[in-house]
């Protein structure tokens, strides 16, 4: 709601109360219900899937990431054991684009998990391949003329 996520604490008559993931209270009409859209993350389930995204190098060896990350999942209390993989989901010009994708029981669990996730893959890759964390290229051109102004002839 309003770009926050929270849970619903009151539903009075005329307002509803939402308590704000940082514990802050968002008073709203109840009329804000009626007038505007809204996500329930909890209707069936509080289950959610959540996407950490990370851009690298063209050299990434993205079969290592998948490999590593069911070892990094499996040690974290956060991970519900249900989804886990990673695509590469656009080329830029400096670098790849991957999508990770990652469940939780809840929105609580899932944003520490995503953190975690995303914590974990960097140390990953500092480690194991470091070449693969985007870096700036620059190309050094020769000058056209030497450095008292005459022109360089062709070799």
């Amino acid at each position: 709601v309003e770009g926050e996520y929270g849970h619903i604490e009151q539903i009075a008559s005329t307002f509803v109360v939402v308590r704000i993931w940082d514990q802050r209270r968002m008073v709203l009409p109840l009329t804000y219900f009626i007038e505007k859209p809204f996500q329930n993350w909890t209707r069936t389930g509080s289950a959610l899937i959540g996407t950490v995204f990370l851009y690298v190098d063209y050299s990434v060896a993205v079969d290592a990431l998948r490999e590593a990350l069911p070892k990094m999942l499996e040690n974290d209390k956060k991970w519900d054991g249900a989804v886990h993989g990673i695509q590469v989901t656009d080329a830029k010009e400096a670098t790849v684009e991957l999508r990770i994708l990652v469940s939780a029981r809840n929105s609580s669990d899932l944003f520490d998990l995503r953190c975690n996730v995303r914590e974990a893959m960097i140390a990953f890759l500092n480690e194991n391949h470091p070449a693969a964390l985007p870096r700036n290229r620059q190309v050094a051109i020769a000058p056209a003329v030497k450095p008292d102004g005459t022109p360089k002839s062709a070799s």
